[in-house]
């Protein structure tokens, strides 16, 4: 296999709002909807299919509850999330490196 592999890049990540949330994620314990919603700019809906693709692929956890009445969902990234977007940068930065194929 070559070490230009594109198809070693993880499909989940490799979407802006997703990399964009799980990126959100890890910089804080947790996070709740809007806040997501704020940090990504994106739609209610567009959020919400988006994180569904990140949980079933066990990388982001949820939580939901009432607070006063109100449901509240918070994110946390989980530590496989941590290990894939990890793997993912570490991806890029070897596709990146002077002396990975296509760079002179």
């Amino acid at each position: 296999m070559s070490d230009f592999d594109y198809q070693q890049i993880d499909d989940t990540l490799h979407s802006r709002i997703r990399l964009a949330i799980v990126a959100a994620l890890v910089t804080v314990d947790q996070a709740d909807f809007n806040f997501l919603k704020e940090m990504v700019k994106t739609t209610d809906g567009n959020l919400s299919t988006h994180l569904r693709k990140l949980e079933d692929a066990g990388y982001v956890y949820s939580r939901k509850r009432f607070i006063d009445r109100k449901p509240q969902t918070t994110y946390k990234i989980t530590e496989k999330g941590r290990r894939s977007l990890e793997e993912y940068v570490n991806t890029l930065e070897k596709f990146l490196s002077p002396g990975s194929p296509g760079k002179k």
